[in-house]
């Protein structure tokens, strides 16, 4: 096949997805900025060079941002908000509770009825509040029953990938690649169209993932409790001979080499001066800090002042005490208000109530104290350890910004429960039977939620990720630019002149293998979106059905198990369970391999190839 160069503005966009792909396995690089990156670079060089193909093809600048009202965009959103309605108005919390009494009762079948739930209400909800719900359960169950963790957590986050793949609305991905091969002309797919392909590989996964998973797995804990000290609350009192008196506050914080974080001066009854640098410090000043119980004792001594517990002076009979103050692990959920934030500004103590002890990161070999990660950008599934009282514990398991794995299980229960899981089932079975698209019928399941009350505005907004809206409509954005400017095409002629004279049920293997090796790197809506159109200019220039296509690009899409970085639940189950990346690769890849080969014999069983 004699191969030509594709025109400029084709080639420009093959560079640019190139680019891209890069942009987004770069984990230091927020993946909405690397979107904007995109989505810019696209509407300037579009604008700046217009273009004007064959047959009247088009494309202008302002094409690109179609994709912030395309249908699959709006599916996307209104899901999300509806899977937190299910989670906020306690629609689940019978769920929890069952799983929680059957691991009590029988714990060998529990795991298999765990990861049966799991990939059941991960075809129709976004897996992650799916997670979320479920880790501190199954740390639970560890903690009760002497399990390791490790063994349980990895195969139900895996499992809850794998479900989602069942179904048209079961996660982002199976939204986009149906909506862009339906916009490039292919025949819609009904919600329940690939269900038996993809029952027949979940079956598959279910019985890896319950009888052989877990003996792959080693004992994993995350070693924080036991590097770090527990912080102290003290104060620091100066007397006429102490050496800090007469001094300026920062000379006194450079006496204790900086290291002196000063919360409040109390100058008399009830009267409190507010630690600035230039504050002259005098007798009778009771300083309060927070550090670990040496160097408060060394603060002290250095200051030539007393150490206080309330009103009784510390010393070998009246020790530091923690009054009321608990240890515990907290991880950054994909939904949190905090990623991004820097520990410095994301005011941790006075907006939550928590003292920083370490952080723990899957590529942070040690566990770095407080004082060294202030400038650490927080990512989805660090795993934080702070102290804090129960009760600021107890409030951040209402809250949508921290994951408590603690073990305990705080699952909502409100009368508003059925109505939201009736809402639920309603959106489902309309846009199943055809009455209306899951765009539409979506968008009144969430009208239903807010005029019922099952969810608030906030709450909604708060289901929202920006992330997850930049990164669909760069994708969405770079599939249309692929598509008309014959990209797409000369993609689909390369991989012919490489595969001359294969059998077409080994293309679609090939192709399916590809989108799985390529979205266990990048993210698997850009490696959806950029594949839909490559997959159907391949079947078009095969002249076979595109459907099976579209699907090994939809299935290669979702196999996202053999890295960490590949799903956002991975990274929180990782961290959780103290996972290395190597557990990713030892139990994820075997996986996706199997489901690699029982995707492609069933397809090309199901369509003749």
């Amino acid at each position: 096949m004699n191969l030509m160069l594709p025109n400029a503005h084709a080639l420009a966009v093959l560079l640019l997805v190139v680019f891209a792909l890069i942009l987004f396995s770069r984990d230091r690089i927020p993946l909405e900025t690397s979107s904007l990156v995109v989505l810019a670079a696209l509407a300037v060089g579009f604008e700046l060079f217009p273009y004007q193909g064959p047959g009247g093809i088009t494309l202008n600048s302002t094409d690109f941002f179609l994709g912030f009202g395309h249908q699959a965009l709006v599916a996307v959103c209104a899901l999300m908000i509806l899977g937190q309605g299910l989670i906020r108005s306690g629609a689940l919390e019978p769920v929890g509770r069952m799983l929680t009494a059957a691991w009590r009762k029988a714990p060998s079948l529990s795991l298999l009825a765990t990861l049966l739930v799991c990939a059941l209400l991960s075809a129709f909800i976004n897996n992650t509040p799916i997670v979320v719900m479920l880790l501190p359960i199954l740390i639970g169950v560890a903690l009760r029953t002497g399990l390791s963790p490790s063994g349980l957590l990895l195969p139900v986050g895996l499992i809850s990938i794998v479900g989602g793949m069942t179904t048209t609305i079961g996660t982002s991905t199976n939204l986009l690649v149906v909506s862009v091969a339906a916009d490039m002309g292919v025949a819609s797919f009904r919600m329940f169209d690939f269900l038996v392909p993809a029952s027949i590989a979940g079956a598959v996964a279910v019985l890896y993932l319950w009888l052989i998973a877990p003996r792959l797995l080693p004992d994993r804990q995350v070693p924080m409790q036991s590097t770090v000290k527990r912080l102290f609350t003290a104060q620091i009192r100066l007397d006429k001979s102490s050496d800090a008196t007469g001094l300026q506050l920062a000379e006194a914080i450079e006496r204790c080499n900086g290291e002196l974080k000063v919360e409040k001066i109390q100058r008399g009854p009830g009267v409190f001066v507010t630690p600035l640098p230039d504050v002259e410090l005098k007798a009778g000043d009771r300083i309060t800090t927070t550090n670990t119980q040496d160097n408060l004792r060394e603060f002290a001594h250095l200051l030539g002042g007393k150490l206080y517990s309330g009103d009784v002076e510390v010393d070998e009979t009246h020790p530091l005490e923690p009054h009321n103050q608990q240890i515990a692990e907290v991880a950054i959920t994909p939904t949190s208000k905090l990623l991004g934030v820097r520990i410095a500004q994301a005011r941790l103590l006075s907006r939550y109530g928590l003292r920083l002890l370490a952080l723990h990161r899957f590529n942070r070999e040690d566990q770095t104290r407080a004082t060294g990660v202030e400038n650490t950008v927080l990512r989805s599934g660090d795993v934080l350890l702070v102290q804090s009282s129960p009760r600021q514990l107890n409030q951040l398991k209402d809250g949508g910004d921290f994951l408590v794995l603690d073990g305990s299980v705080n699952l909502p229960k409100t009368s508003k429960a059925p109505l939201a899981l009736g809402i639920m089932v309603g959106v489902i079975v309309v846009a199943a039977a055809g009455i209306l698209p899951i765009a539409i019928s979506a968008v009144f399941g969430v009208l239903a939620l807010l005029m019922t009350r099952c969810l608030s505005w906030k709450e909604a907004m708060a289901a929202l990720s920006i992330q997850v809206v930049m990164i669909i409509v760069a994708s969405l954005a770079l599939g249309m630019a692929l598509m008309r400017t014959g990209g797409a095409d000369w993609i689909a002629q390369i991989f012919l002149s490489l595969s001359f004279g294969i059998p077409a049920f080994a293309i679609l293997g090939i192709l399916m293998l590809a989108m799985a090796a390529l979205t266990n790197v990048v993210s698997n809506n850009a490696a959806a979106v950029i594949g839909t159109p490559i997959a159907i200019s391949l079947a078009q220039q095969l002249m076979l059905p595109a459907e099976p296509f579209v699907l090994a690009v939809l299935f290669g899409a979702n196999l996202s198990f053999a890295t960490p970085m590949a799903y956002q639940t991975n990274l929180l189950v990782m961290n959780a369970g103290g996972y290395k990346f190597n557990d990713f690769v030892r139990v994820g890849l075997p996986l996706m391999v199997l489901l690699w080969l029982v995707l492609t014999a069933t397809l090309a069983y199901a369509y003749r190839l």
